[in-house]
């Protein structure tokens, strides 16, 4: 008798399910079933068969659109290989290989197939190691590959991510992801969608060993696991979840199951969760069923949904947080309702839907983040394992500068320019943030500028920071080429932003000039040269919407999109964008809606608009004037977009959406800002120390035509500085040439800023980059910044030159007492420790750990303090 054995462990209702969703996919995809689908014509395993069928089951509409099966069948081939490889492949559970090892994505990053890659660099190193420690492997040559830095919101690729030597968090989890999946071992990335005590959000790694999922923070190895900077503001989150590409069964808890992927909330892992019931009524009490309802908290100045759920069909839903504020907003059927859900007491609400419009005047509300706890004490290391611990990172950051001392110098830089007759500074600026992609922009400039003059540079110049990186010659080539036609019939100004220039969104840069020039008729080129709106008439009859993973919106190529036929709405109108500027009329997306737009006469249009109505858009429009409040109090902040005010208008599905503008924007006042006509809300916030934000609503109206004036005001916030301690002056230092300090020698007497950093650790790295962008500000205010590194944070890497835009008064130190830091200091929560002291050397100002916003805390701390020093010098002179 024969015993048949469902590949991966998959029932009956398993595999059809899978069966089911994968020929809605083929179907979706049938303008594209060559490309993807010939892959089952190949001789395949049963277990390839099922393993393809899945992915393809749950694969989003833009990787469906930008990638082949080719790619997918290899990448099934290498990690079924891989499994049997590995000595724990057959102890992994066939769920979880299928949830976690075999996807092909982890964020929005573009595809490749890197898993054979991945494993041949990790393979001999963790070949005798057990599954944890092979994790912890595998993270120490995460470091030795690339550290953190901010950037933008389009994520790198694992292997870009390599080649770059650096990303952000989301980009450093992915690769890490990555690489454990690579060797077999189930892996996740785990984020919280914005953090409740401070401003933006993180992303770190859980990885499964032996019947158990652990922490760690990718690229930034411990000597441990479960262990990480990230683990203080963790436990103050609110939410902290992963997306599974499947219809996952758990055993976590379930936040939202779609039916193309599942969340699951991991906050309990990390955090005190309780669990919040709603019942969602309508003005007579009866219960509404499916009902959109978010709960959103402050963060980056705007109320942002963490969770979007649907009323179940008793009109109840529950979600599980942590001990905080929420604002939780409901609409159904054109009305909406809103209640605030308060960190304490009462966990069963109700949330009845009888609004439609918007409030008048202006509401104030706090919201109060969880508070900070204590997390369980971990046992000491030896001191054998600690030393092996800091040589491993000693190691890897040279290895990593070594590394990355191959990319352009600036005497190379200015060598090439010189050679073509450029602006030094400028091919510098843009070689030196090309990272180990320099070869290609290099090439690239060598060979094009003699024949185009400075169109290349300029072209290169129209990208931004991150397209440097990734973007090939033969990219670069078809977009210089393929729109220099245009050249001259627009000022360059236009030519360059709105023609010449690629990049639309966050989209990843691919060659679509040639390609478009090619899949129209010259007659119909023609037409849509005269009337862009019957371009998009033209486009909308043949391409329809489908939306099926929220964070990959906008993110389909215009050439897969415009070949699947399908899309989401943000990547039709990247699409109708590129499409456009290959033809050489100027669009762009609206700086502030993202919806696509055509210039005519000079004058912006939407495309949109004009395709259904058969008319543009000018003059329907309002505008927006910001007016400083006449009452607003010295310590008032001045504007700064998504730091301390936003401005949001209410849409016809009864929920807010944040207009678009460039962060810490603050130039306002007096203004026009262009929008569009309905009902606004202006949000503005003052966050205390404690994470506490004393929020504020001021409700208006726009109408066509109009300008609409709103008072742009903050709620007043005491800051309170009192005095938590006193700085020890004679505390000894070593200068970086090695002479010996004291602290007193270094700051001046009237108030200073003294910080204990960890330079290759992020939260330090967000505290150098906000006192740059506060440089400004800082040397007008005088005082020195003094950051010292101890013994067991120095890395012989570290360079201060690398932080040329700090302050002028900034000066770096060694600390190698063994003497503890002031009481002031949160020893658990890690570095940066940093103080703001006053003329008499008394603490004023201390915080410590994570924390976005802490650079112009202090800042604030210590304008105040020299403030008050002024003052008693002042009396002292009077008496």
């Amino acid at each position: 008798m024969t015993t048949w054995t469902s590949p991966f462990s998959l029932n009956r209702a398993e595999r059809d399910l899978i069966e089911s969703k994968f020929n809605r996919k083929r179907q979706l995809a049938q303008a594209r079933e060559h490309e993807l689908f010939d892959v089952f014509r190949e001789e395949l395993t049963e277990e390839e068969c099922w393993a393809l069928k899945y992915l393809f089951a749950y694969m989003p509409v833009n990787d469906l659109a930008d990638y082949d099966g080719a790619l997918f069948l290899s990448h099934v081939r290498r990690t079924l290989a891989i499994r049997r490889l590995v000595p724990w492949g057959d102890r992994v559970p066939d769920s979880l290989f299928l949830h976690y090892v075999l996807p092909y994505r982890v964020n929005t990053e573009n595809i490749e197939d890197h898993r054979g890659i991945l494993f041949n660099e990790l393979a001999y190193r963790i070949k005798s190691l057990t599954m944890e420690e092979a994790i912890l492997e595998t993270n120490y040559w995460c470091h030795e590959k690339a550290a953190y830095t901010g950037s933008d919101l389009r994520t790198m690729s694992p292997l870009t991510m390599i080649k770059s030597a650096r990303g952000r968090c989301g980009e450093e989890s992915t690769l890490a992801v990555a690489a454990l999946r690579s060797i077999g071992i189930p892996a996740r990335q785990v984020y919280t969608p914005r953090w409740a005590h401070c401003d933006d959000n993180h992303a770190w790694v859980e990885a499964w060993a032996d019947g158990k999922w652990h922490y760690l923070g990718a690229c930034e190895p411990e000597a441990r696991l479960d262990q990480g900077w990230f683990g203080p503001p963790a436990r103050r989150a609110m939410l902290l979840n992963t997306r599974i590409l499947a219809d996952y069964p758990g055993p976590e808890d379930i936040t939202v199951a779609s039916d193309w992927f599942t969340e699951i909330n991991l906050l309990e892992n990390y955090a005190p969760t309780r669990t919040v019931n709603l019942s969602v009524k309508d003005s007579a009490g009866n219960p509404v069923p499916g009902a959109e309802v978010r709960f959103e908290l402050y963060n980056m100045a705007e109320f942002y949904p963490i969770a979007t759920l649907l009323a179940d069909e008793r009109g109840e839903v529950s979600f599980k947080t942590g001990y905080g504020d929420l604002l939780v907003r409901g609409a159904w059927n054109g009305r909406w309702g809103e209640v605030k859900l308060a960190a304490y007491g009462d966990y069963l609400h109700e949330l009845v839907m009888d609004r439609t419009g918007q409030p008048e005047g202006i509401f104030d509300l706090d919201m109060v983040p969880p508070p900070e706890g204590e997390g369980e004490p971990a046992e000491p290391l030896s001191g054998e394992r600690e030393s092996e611990h800091a040589r491993r990172l000693e190691e890897g950051a040279k290895l990593r500068a070594v590394y990355e001392s191959t990319f352009a110098s600036k005497q190379d830089a200015e060598a090439l320019a010189a050679s073509l007759g450029l602006p030094g500074e400028r091919v510098w600026n843009v070689l030196s943030r090309s990272r180990g992609n320099f070869r290609e922009i290099e090439s690239f400039l060598r060979e094009r500028t003699a024949e185009y003059g400075q169109w290349p540079l300029l072209l290169l110049e129209s990208l931004r920071e991150k397209d440097w990186i990734d973007t090939r010659k033969d990219t670069l080539d078809d977009h210089l080429i393929g729109s220099l036609a245009a050249c001259g019939s627009l000022p360059d100004g236009d030519f360059v932003s709105y023609v010449l220039c690629p990049r639309v969104l966050n989209e990843l840069i691919v060659p679509y000039r040639q390609f478009f020039q090619a899949a129209f008729t010259k007659p119909e080129r023609e037409a849509f040269r005269l009337d862009p709106t019957a371009l998009m008439r033209w486009l909308s009859e043949r391409h329809g919407e489908w939306e099926d993973l929220p964070n990959l919106k906008g993110k389909g190529n215009p050439v897969g999109t415009f070949k699947l036929q399908w899309g989401d709405p943000d990547s039709l109108n990247i699409l109708f964008v590129a499409v456009c500027r290959s033809l050489g009329i100027p669009a762009r997306l609206h700086p502030h809606e993202l919806t696509s737009q055509y210039m005519a006469d000079g004058e912006w249009r939407d495309a949109m608009q004009g395709a259904n109505a058969l008319q543009s858009s000018i003059g329907s429009k309002g505008s927006i004037r910001l007016q400083r409040d006449p009452e607003a109090s010295d310590d008032a902040p001045e504007p700064s977009y998504a730091e301390n005010f936003s401005v949001a208008r209410l849409e016809e599905n009864g929920f807010y959406k944040t207009l678009v503008y460039p962060d810490k924007f603050g130039d306002v006042y007096g203004k026009l800002l262009e929008a569009e006509p309905g009902s606004y809300r202006l949000t503005t916030g003052m966050r205390l120390r404690d994470g506490t934000v004393l929020a504020r609503f001021t409700y208006f109206l726009v109408r066509a035509g109009e300008n609409t004036d709103v008072w742009l005001t903050y709620r007043k916030a005491t800051r309170d500085l009192p005095v938590l301690g006193v700085m020890d002056r004679a505390r000894p230092l070593e200068g970086l040439d090695g002479s010996e300090l004291t602290i007193g020698e270094q700051i001046m007497e009237d108030g200073a800023v003294v910080a204990w950093i960890e330079p290759e650790r992020e939260p330090t790295k967000h505290l150098l980059r906000e006192l740059g962008e506060l440089a400004v500000s800082l040397n007008q205010l005088g005082g020195v910044i003094l950051l010292i590194i101890g013994d067991a944070e120095w890395t012989s890497s570290f360079d201060p030159s690398k932080y040329e835009l700090l302050p002028t008064e900034v000066r770096f130190a060694r600390d190698r007492s063994q003497v503890s830091l002031p009481q002031a200091a949160v020893s658990e929560a890690g570095y940066p420790h940093l103080f703001v002291l006053d003329g008499k050397d008394r603490i004023r100002y201390a915080a410590s750990g994570y924390k976005i916003g802490m650079g112009k805390e202090a800042w604030q701390a210590l304008a105040a303090v020299r403030q008050t020093n002024e003052s008693s010098q002042a009396k002292g002179s009077e008496s």
